[in-house]
């Protein structure tokens, strides 16, 4: 029994249809390539399709209350519902019932007349016993006398890793003009119809990012990819990941069962995944929030409060406080400018409630930028109003000035010894700091340095050191006894920190040599799973950069070309045809994108920067 079944899923997809048990199977179900074992080891192999109906490729399928049925060679469940995908979609999922060893899929609405549709298992069905996902099936069927028998192919990335993208939905869209009829009242452009109106045509993304979009009619269409929240096959901005192609396209390629883009297999068949041809790339990207207005704020203490907005550049024309002298109100936006910070300056309490007005430009009822006051009331914390009933409930930072010095052996050359307060300070001594080091022998030496505040962020000052850093040299950064003074009045602790560099010999560096730059970029070395960001470098001219004291293991670079130079990474944005800015992965010979560092190597590479965004 076990050798028969092993033959009809190797070959059976080969046989004719009247030649098999009366019903037809799939070459595209060829993944199934052994059938489980009646008894002895644990079955591992998937269940196979023995029976379909309606059989692939029929036609005139009647569109009223219509029901596709699987029948397998062992009873099954439906272990992933999501993963039943009708194309083109309608408003509700497919239902499905078990019925013996069938699954038998139905729908909520009738299907449209005269219209080719493909319904999709993939990774949806277990057998019973063991858990063993089935690979997949696409089933091509028409409610008129013609189906459809085009093809396109390609993959999904996110934007700013590169990584495959799993479970999007990639949408066509039938181009019929510069407009298109969404219903009876409704007609918006055409290159707007993913936010009202379901695609002609679509497929999911496999763990790799890949998709086979089937058995669609030879015309001209726009393609995008969504990654959805709530499932329901239409764009919302404010939730979902969207990708989209700049131009329109056509499909080349005719379905054919045989072809490896077709083929269903399994995910951990790495060769075989790999070998498919991607007709076309998408990046997926989340947009940033077109419209603008204030949607959040909050009062953090007795002098601080903070305000978001929900777009990036809030155009700002003025903020003031009721009944607060202008020059008694510090206010910082981040670098994106879609969150104030905000701090009274001045040390006497402040009444419960902050009448805070900012004057901006808000996006009104016809989506366009008008000037608009809002005034925010800002309360205490509960905190804040509850009064102090003895001296243990008072805490250090109810009476100093709170800061921290931080510097890590690994990037201190890079980034120096950072001083960040919680507070603007009013009153400030940078030339008290005392920086000295102890040599190997223990000798001990004062050094000079330099102070530099943060561009962004007033709090926020940097210490470079005017000598070069030493391995196994010891270095100390104090900052003494009352030399700082903040908003509420308060002066500072002493506080030091110490910091060596590490002395490993075990550790390794590597040089990057960036030739043929001319444009704005930004340089990033990151572990090997691209969730971790080591070092990261913004250049505009050709240069070496150094990434020293690197542990063995596998690392990744990435560069992202700063088109606008304003020294982040940009999203995109669907309506005005902006894609992200554009990310790329340094690659090897051989095409991997890891660099193996081993234990002490001194490693250097060169990269063409013009060569790699060509």
């Amino acid at each position: 029994m076990e050798m028969i079944k092993r033959f009809l899923s190797k070959y059976l997809p080969a046989i004719p249809v009247g030649l098999v048990l009366g019903s037809m199977l799939f070459s595209h179900s060829c993944a199934n390539t052994t059938t489980p074992p009646t008894g002895g080891p644990k079955d591992t192999i998937p269940p196979v399709i023995v029976k379909l109906f309606p059989p692939d490729g029929s036609t005139m399928v009647p569109c009223h209350k219509t029901q596709l049925s699987f029948t397998f060679d062992e009873f099954v469940v439906v272990k992933e519902r999501q993963n039943i995908f009708l194309s083109p979609p309608q408003e509700k999922s497919p239902k499905y019932k078990i019925k013996g060893k069938s699954v038998v899929i139905s729908f909520e609405h009738d299907l449209d007349s005269n219209k080719t549709y493909t319904l999709d298992i993939t990774n949806a069905i277990a057998d019973n016993n063991e858990g063993n996902m089935y690979p997949g099936y696409t089933l091509a069927f028409s409610t008129g006398p013609k189906l459809d028998s085009m093809m396109v192919t390609g993959s999904v990335y996110d934007c700013n890793t590169l990584m495959p993208v799993k479970g999007a939905t990639v949408m066509l869209y039938k181009y019929q003009g510069d407009s298109t009829v969404v219903n009876d009242t409704l007609t918006v452009p055409s290159d707007s119809a993913i936010f009202f109106k379901r695609p002609d045509a679509a497929a999911k993304t496999d763990d790799w990012g890949f998709f086979c979009i089937r058995n669609i009619a030879d015309t001209v269409y726009r393609m995008y990819a969504v990654y959805e929240e709530s499932a329901n096959n239409l764009y919302d901005p404010d939730n979902d990941k969207i990708a989209f192609l700049d131009s329109m396209i056509r499909p080349v390629t005719v379905v054919n069962d045989s072809l490896p883009e077709v083929i269903k297999y399994l995910m951990t068949d790495t060769l075989a995944c790999l070998a498919r041809k991607s007709e076309y790339e998408l990046n997926l990207f989340k947009e940033t929030p077109s419209k603008q207005m204030i949607v959040n704020s909050e009062r953090l203490g007795e002098r601080t409060a903070y305000v978001t907005f929900m777009a990036p550049y809030a155009e700002v024309d003025s903020i003031w406080i009721r009944d607060l002298p202008p020059e008694k109100l510090i206010t910082q936006f981040n670098l994106e400018r879609d969150s104030l910070e905000i701090w009274v300056n001045d040390p006497k309490e402040q009444p419960d409630t902050l009448f805070l007005n900012i004057s901006y430009l808000k996006t009104d009822t016809l989506g366009m930028l008008s000037p608009f006051v809002e005034e925010i009331k800002l309360s205490k914390p509960r905190e804040s109003l509850a009064a102090k009933s003895s001296r243990r409930d008072i805490k250090k930072e109810d009476t100093t000035t709170v800061f921290t010095i931080t510097a890590a052996p690994e990037t201190v050359e890079q980034y120096g010894f950072t001083i960040e307060f919680k507070y603007p300070l009013v009153e400030s001594a940078f030339d008290s700091l005392e920086f000295r080091y102890l040599n190997p022998r223990q000798q001990e030496s004062t050094g000079t340095y330099k102070v530099v505040q943060d561009s962004l962020n007033l709090r926020k000052y940097v210490v470079w050191p005017d000598e070069k850093l030493m391995p196994g040299y010891e270095y100390f950064l104090k900052v003494p006894h009352r030399k700082f003074m903040d908003i509420n009045g308060f002066y500072n602790d002493s506080s030091e920190v110490k910091v060596t560099l590490p002395n490993d010999d075990n550790l390794s560096s590597m040089d990057l040599v960036l030739t043929n730059v001319k444009n704005k970029y930004i340089v990033d070395l990151l572990n090997e799973k691209r969730d971790q960001t080591i070092r990261s470098y913004i250049i505009d001219s050709d240069c070496t950069l150094r990434f020293p004291y690197i542990t063995a293991g596998k690392y990744s670079i990435r560069i992202t070309e700063d088109i606008n130079r304003n020294g982040l990474v940009d999203t995109g944005n669907l309506l005005e045809k902006k894609q992200p800015e554009k990310v790329r992965f340094f690659k090897l010979e051989d095409g991997s994108n890891l660099i193996d560092i081993p234990e002490k190597t001194e490693l250097e590479q060169s990269i063409d920067i013009e060569e790699m965004f060509r």
